[in-house]
């Protein structure tokens, strides 16, 4: 979404500008139009080093624990809880008086608990191999005695039974605000709701919540790094601009960024488990992207409580505007929500395999009438309930992206003015037809069939009904 000055668009290195040129090469699904190849990658390097995203990367992608298949998943969304933390701090800390404080200390606490809800979904995959891997410490000491190297603290014990300890993280910075006078009615929800939204999980988090269960504890400090996360807190940008609202952007960016990561990480595990046919599993990924979708929304919409002067300033100082004689939308200057579109959008080519046919190259109703079969309760066996949840999820996933789109340009009139969001860009991706139009068929024929069913002309609507699905069944 920030476009920097030319001069600083100087400073990006040439792997940054590689990388940032790699974009994904089915132009039929993105409706990204540029005036220039070079100009849209010179943009999408600018925005990355304003980022730092390639420090952020680093972290995101090392890998410390090679026995832990999830690292990639849990990890960079647990860091952008981490600085959903920081941007508690930061947003109770502004000093402006026309800031509108409440309204941010009520956004910025909900988006925490529903990161939290979205981190517990993906915890929850870890039930299976006890933690598959995972870095989690065990709480319960047969002495009761307490380390000293760690800030930890004997919380209850049941007769006869192992003392459980409660152990918190050190570097988090959930467990200062706790103890700070504006930010403790916050931590303590926060905290709470870590407790509740975990319970299904084979361990916990260690932020300090209260642990009653006496779960394993991650190690939270291990595999976040919170020092080396906040160590690049601040933007890059020309240090003549001081503005408040630019660490705003900043913040608001990087939380976005690291949200992206998990959601093409899990896409990576949600095609494992199609083609190994896990079809319960994979509708569970789909779920929790669907659930991704909607809490990038929540984070755009953040630019909503940018106070207008501030923010148009810190618009005119970093050059924040579409390229000339573009109709590019600014948040794709975001390479990786390129490729999460893409993706996402590649989504409805795994139908066909879901439905155990081809695709008729003649342009027959092949993949429609085995929908059809496959939505008819009475046609379903234990087995085609799961895919059926599978093909619910792809269209939520398909709502949940045009609402981002349609969500993002409104949010664009808003913030900086109609002016900005003349572009047909972002217009074209939620007035797309349906990604799923042989599903879209079959619900609406299904429809129908119940339709007559239920006005007395059964006849003629079950037996075409029938006819098309024994039809498709021969094939």
């Amino acid at each position: 979404m920030v476009d920097l000055p030319r001069k600083s668009r100087k400073m990006a290195t040439p792997e940054i500008s590689a990388r940032s040129a790699r974009l994904p090469s089915d132009k039929s699904h993105l409706s990204v139009p540029s005036s220039s190849p070079v100009e849209d990658a010179s943009a999408t390097a600018a925005y990355e080093l304003y980022l730092r995203l390639p420090e952020l990367a680093s972290l995101w992608n090392a890998k410390a624990f090679p026995e832990w298949r999830n690292e990639t998943i849990l990890k960079p969304a647990l860091q952008a809880l981490e600085i959903t933390f920081r941007f508690i701090s930061m947003g109770l800390s502004d000093p402006r008086p026309y800031s509108n404080h409440g309204e941010w200390k009520r956004r910025l606490e909900s988006l925490a608990m529903h990161e939290v809800e979205l981190i517990a979904l993906i915890c929850e995959d870890e039930e299976e191999g006890g933690g598959s891997g995972a870095p989690i410490v065990e709480l319960r000491s047969p002495s009761g005695v307490l380390t000293r190297d760690r800030s930890s603290q004997e919380v209850w014990q049941v007769p006869g039974a192992s003392p459980v300890v409660s152990r918190t993280s050190e570097e988090s910075l959930l467990p200062r605000l706790a103890t700070w006078e504006k930010s403790e009615g916050i931590a303590s929800r926060i905290l709470l709701n870590i407790e509740c939204q975990m319970h299904r999980c084979p361990f916990t988090l260690g932020l300090g919540e209260p642990n009653l269960a006496g779960k394993p504890n991650l190690e939270y400090d291990l595999v976040v790094r919170p020092s080396d996360l906040h160590s690049i807190k601040k933007p890059s940008s020309p240090p003549s601009i001081r503005n408040l609202e630019n660490e705003t952007l900043f913040t608001i960016h990087q939380i976005l960024e690291s949200w992206l990561f998990v959601a093409r990480e899990l896409l990576k595990r949600i095609v494992v488990r199609l083609d190994g046919k896990e079809w319960e599993k994979a509708a569970s990924d789909c779920w929790i992207l669907e659930q991704i979708w909607k809490l990038l929304s929540r984070v755009e919409d953040l630019h909503l409580l940018m106070d207008p002067d501030d923010f148009l300033h810190l618009k005119n100082q970093l050059a924040i505007q579409a390229t000339p004689g573009s109709s590019e939308a600014l948040c794709f200057r975001s390479a990786a929500l390129l490729e999460l579109t893409r993706l996402s959008n590649d989504l409805k080519r795994r139908v066909p395999f879901i439905l155990g046919v081809e695709v008729d190259p003649k342009g027959g109703p092949r993949v429609q009438d085995a929908a059809m079969i496959l939505f008819h309760k009475q046609s379903r066996d234990d087995g085609a309930v799961s895919r059926v949840h599978l093909l619910q999820a792809f269209q939520a996933i398909e709502g949940a992206m045009k609402s981002f789109f349609f969500a993002y340009r409104q949010l664009t009139v808003t913030v900086m003015g109609s002016l900005e969001a003349t572009g047909e860009s972002l217009a074209h991706r939620f007035l797309e037809p349906p990604y799923f139009p042989s599903l879209d068929a079959a619900k609406t024929f299904l429809g129908e069939f119940w339709r007559r069913e239920r006005g007395g002309g059964a006849g003629g609507a079950a037996t075409a009904f029938t006819v098309n699905t024994s039809a498709s069944a021969s094939k």
